[in-house]
């Protein structure tokens, strides 16, 4: 990947001490080492702390940790004055906790997004990438719908920034391992002899902690701007997942819980109109101006999707087999890994 960081350029990353944070600065920190200062911006102190530890001042003099909440323009201003690059990670995403808390998503995920905008459209901010899920694709809970509101507040941001910021969007599938995720849960629960399933139908996507960091990192380098990026990456069935972690142990049918989808989708068939294949990913961009899929397609050799062409973790071609689910397992989570 050709660097995406001018000598002397300053980074900062909202909601930096969270899994995917933490891997993608130690990844700028090791591979760009051109970047003269890096902000982890969030609201956890412990966090900042327990970061500040792992990766010492003396060693890395160009990072720096900024206690703030996106939910707060004014600090978010005062962190961003002479950044030119942003990662936007802060987010509410637990489901349940949402359909109990509506409001408070709605403080993080939509007015912190706006906060945000305004904030570097203030401070010269040259380019910003924003991380959102495939729950925002057709979204039947809370929290989805706040992060496809989000994302389009950043696409449409690129209105009325110009050609000064473009602002982007990432959006993929589940984490391997991230919290609240099914792997580590059945992982945890694997030595009861119990894996609960809640529909043996239910399909995902999967991707790495590390492919998602480099995913942003790719987006920084080949943003136009008005881009939402989606990413070819495997799906797998949740009965194969329990069948990798734990064979033996028994599985019983619990349900959907609410908000719950049995497949998710990260490209619908609406979407189909605006979206164009890029190889290794796809983007979907608006629907009119310069960054429309004509023009789009135009300048950068993409090409468009046929009609009714729809992305979801049920129909997707590539699917993870039970071996290959173990070996990820092995290389992304535990090394000591055995099936129950």
């Amino acid at each position: 990947m050709k660097a995406s960081f001018a000598a002397g350029s300053s980074l900062l990353i909202t909601g930096g001490t969270g899994s995917f944070g933490k891997a993608f600065v130690r990844t700028v920190l090791e591979r760009y080492p051109e970047v003269e200062r890096l902000v982890v911006f969030s609201r956890d102190e412990l966090k900042q702390w327990e970061m500040q530890q792992m990766l010492p001042a003396a060693r890395y003099p160009q990072l720096r940790f900024f206690l703030g909440d996106v939910r707060d323009r004014r600090r978010l201003e005062r962190a961003l004055h002479g950044i030119d690059t942003v990662v936007h990670a802060a987010a509410l995403k637990q489901v349940p906790a949402a359909e109990y808390n509506p409001m408070e998503f709605v403080k993080t995920n939509v007015i912190g997004a706006q906060n945000l905008i305004e904030a570097c459209l203030d401070t010269h901010v040259k380019r910003l990438v924003a991380l959102s899920t495939d729950k925002a694709a057709a979204p039947v809970n809370l929290y989805g719908a706040t992060k496809l509101c989000s994302d389009k507040l950043f696409i449409a941001a690129n209105e009325y920034a110009g050609s000064a910021v473009g602002f982007s969007v990432v959006r993929y599938g589940n984490v391997m391992g991230s919290r609240g995720s099914v792997i580590p849960f059945f992982l945890e629960r694997a030595s009861t002899g119990v894996l609960p399933i809640t529909d043996p139908r239910m399909t995902r996507f999967n991707i790495s902690l590390q492919e998602g960091v480099e995913m942003v990192l790719w987006a920084l380098a080949n943003a136009h701007g008005a881009e939402l990026f989606v990413p070819r990456i495997p799906s797998y069935r949740i009965t194969d997942v329990a069948e990798a972690i734990g064979p033996t142990c028994e599985k019983p049918v619990t349900g959907i819980r609410p908000g719950e989808k049995i497949h998710e989708e990260m490209i619908t068939a609406a979407d189909s109109f605006t979206t164009v294949d890029l190889g290794n990913y796809y983007a979907i961009l608006p629907t009119s101006g310069p960054s429309a899929a004509n023009s789009y397609c135009q300048r950068t050799g993409a090409q468009p999707v046929p009609e009714g062409f729809a992305y979801s973790s049920g129909s997707n071609p590539a699917f993870l087999s039970v071996s290959q689910i173990r070996e990820l397992i092995v290389e992304h989570l535990n090394p000591d890994f055995q099936p129950v």
